[in-house]
Order: structure tokens, then C-alpha cells, then sequence
């Protein structure tokens, strides 16, 4: 699924499931405009995942929303599974380690 963000930013998110993983492929910015979409698309498909994989390779940035989106996943999932975040560069870690 694609979705616009602001202006010329763009995010791309592909969601490929595997039994109880799901995998989802990231590509743009998730800011306070994109993350919301993000989430729904995530929401929408975590009943019965254990593993949620976000491939971060084309992340060119993640603003606090993208982080609640996250966090939120994490919630979702809970203590039955992981949350993975797979190849982010250095300016989507940067803001994890803040």
C-alpha cells in the first residue's frame, strides 16, 4: 500500500504474512502525517502475530508518531512475541537512542 505524506515525502509500506510473522516492509518517512496510516495498516493485521519484522532499510527518517506506532505494536503484541526492527540507518537510530 502506498501512502502520501507532506509535500513530496513519500511512504511505501509492503505487509507480507508468514503463519504468525508478519512482515513489514517500510520505504520513506514516518512522520506525524504518514504514521497514522502506518498504524492502521499494522493494527489491522496483528490478531494471532507473534512476530511483527519491520524492514527498515529505505527508512530515510521516523519522527516521534512513528515511534508511537512502534510502541504501540509492542503493546499489541505483548509478551507473547517480538517486534523486530531489521537495517535502519543511522538516522532512524539516532532517534531510538535518544
Amino acid at each position: 500500500m502506498n501512502f502520501l505524506s507532506k509535500g513530496v515525502n513519500f511512504m511505501n509500506v509492503i505487509k507480507k504474512q508468514s503463519g504468525k510473522e508478519l512482515f513489514v516492509t517500510v520505504e520513506g518517512n514516518i512522520d506525524s502525517t504518514s504514521a497514522p496510516a502506518l498504524n492502521d495498516q499494522i493494527c489491522d493485521s496483528l490478531n494471532g502475530i507473534e512476530s511483527l519484522v519491520f524492514e527498515f532499510e529505505k527508512v530515510n527518517y521516523i519522527s516521534s508518531a512513528g515511534l508511537r506506532v512502534l510502541l504501540a505494536a509492542r503493546k499489541t503484541i505483548g509478551d507473547k512475541g517480538e517486534v523486530i526492527i531489521r537495517h535502519p540507518n543511522s538516522n532512524v537510530l539516532d532517534v531510538f537512542t535518544m
